[in-house]
């Protein structure tokens, strides 16, 4: 909810965003004040509740463990947090602040692993192996394969707010666009393109009103560019040490193919 506002977006999975459908409630209900700020600050308190009902439910989850497993488990829910929230600052930051043209890459793979490679997956696994007690080589084998199956994982996100389906993924086509996320994606193109390319980019990159030729045109660009390429050569490479990661651990075979499944959903995905 709270990143639908940061990032204006109208949709979320091919419905409303929630503070479009708070403001559509105000309208159609004839309430008295703004629409837009009623909806928004009404999602903004959806979000903070689901925050703090998300911290109840952990509790309640892991209120029947060892103490020492609990308290290790409260710290990487609390690192998973605060990682969430630096990442999504970096990603507004990114879209502001101007970022020196040799570090923009190195950024947008910065802002992947805060805001979703290690909030997605890795932690998420490593909260899990610690209310299991899972043993130092295993708990190790989770954190190596977590992050770059995270970092596939946004990555093809990026893949797809640009050139993705919209009756898949329930967003706009070129959705990341109109909203000037900075990701690898537009980090590579800007390397590979002449100048004049580059300024038009810059220009248009972050426009709300960018028309649809307007983006099929930013689309032949980053694709012509060889951008895409070189993302999709990244997801497969994150992969690959994903699974690497997995060689030789002490899991379960059926343990071991489950996060195999995980890892190719999250590179290969189309939503």
């Amino acid at each position: 909810m709270h990143d639908d506002i940061i990032d204006n977006s109208d949709t979320r999975r091919g419905r409303p965003a929630t503070h479009r459908a708070f403001e559509s409630a105000h309208l159609s209900g004839g309430w008295t004040g703004d629409a837009e700020a009623y909806g928004r600050s009404s999602a903004i308190l959806a979000g903070d509740l689901l925050v703090a009902w998300s911290d109840d439910l952990f509790e309640e989850g892991i209120d029947q463990i060892a103490p020492e497993r609990a308290r290790a488990a409260r710290r990487h829910y609390a690192e998973m947090r605060r990682d969430v929230t630096v990442g999504q600052y970096l990603d507004i930051a990114a879209e502001t602040v101007p970022t020196p043209d040799r570090e923009q890459l190195d950024l947008a793979l910065l802002v992947a692993s805060f805001k979703s490679a290690r909030y997605s997956v890795q932690q998420p696994l490593l909260i899990g192996a610690t209310i299991g007690g899972a043993r130092p080589d295993q708990y190790q084998a989770l954190r190596a394969f977590g992050h770059p199956v995270g970092m596939a994982f946004q990555l093809r996100d990026d893949v797809l707010g640009v050139f993705g389906d919209s009756a898949a993924t329930g967003k706009p086509s070129g959705d990341d666009l109109r909203e000037g996320k900075r990701t690898a994606l537009i980090a590579f193109a800007r390397q590979a393109v002449p100048a004049p390319v580059r300024r038009t980019l810059d220009e248009l990159v972050g426009d709300p009103d960018l028309e649809e030729g307007q983006v099929r045109m930013l689309q032949d660009v980053i694709r012509e560019s060889g951008a895409l390429a070189r993302v999709e050569d990244l997801i497969s490479s994150y992969a690959r040490d994903a699974d690497r990661a997995l060689s030789g651990v002490a899991l379960e075979n059926a343990s071991v193919g489950a996060l195999r499944d995980l890892a190719r959903a999250a590179a290969h995905r189309t939503f």
